[in-house]
């Protein structure tokens, strides 16, 4: 199987995938249905992808693009899903989905919650984050490598932020990256059901 990896080079998800005899192929450019890099590509996975994939890209590769997003979605969909996690006191955790025509809106393969610590900062649930998606994958891998997974409608409601949305609360990351966790959580609210 050639699988295609879109986002920044992953290393050790790349060998990962090769160790199970397939060829990966990887960029962090913007990709096009006809883009020759897609010849005989028969899954895609984008993991940290900056680009919006366009309908005709979708549909050459129906239910077999997926999305590893570090949010329990539907919540904190989009841009910096950590942030705003903290930020309005979302649920946190990982989730991997089939990609539609909307942003982190496809279908659940499998999520998991993940918690945070007293000493945690934005950069160490981030980390931890990734580590977490990236075993979430390890485990759903054989379903998915061989199609035989079921995914679920996302439940209604969750949250959206784009890049631009965090400009108003930098003035909170006193530290960057390096901000305590505790110093945001609550800064705003969103009423979480269930």
């Amino acid at each position: 199987m050639i699988i295609l990896l879109l986002g920044p080079a992953h290393k050790e998800l790349r060998a990962f995938l090769e160790s199970f005899g397939d060829e990966v192929r990887h960029t962090d450019k913007r990709v096009k249905a006809t883009s020759g890099i897609l010849e005989r590509v028969s899954l895609v996975i984008s993991y940290g992808y900056r680009y919006i994939l366009k309908d005709d890209f979708l549909s050459k590769f129906h239910r077999r693009i997926i999305n590893l997003h570090i949010s329990f979605l539907p919540w904190n969909r989009g841009a910096d899903p950590n942030l705003w996690s903290f930020l309005e006191g979302t649920p946190k955790g990982v989730t991997i989905h089939l990609i539609d025509a909307g942003v982190d809106t496809g279908d659940i393969i499998s999520q998991r919650k993940v918690n945070y610590r007293n000493n945690d900062t934005l950069r160490t649930t981030y980390d931890r984050l990734n580590r977490e998606i990236k075993s979430l994958l390890v485990s759903c891998w054989p379903g998915i490598r061989s199609n035989k997974i079921t995914a679920k409608p996302q439940p209604p409601g969750g949250t959206f932020h784009r890049t631009k949305d965090k400009e108003n609360y930098q003035y909170l990351l006193t530290q960057g990256w390096d901000t305590p966790v505790n110093n945001l959580i609550g800064k705003l609210t969103t009423k979480v059901k269930g």
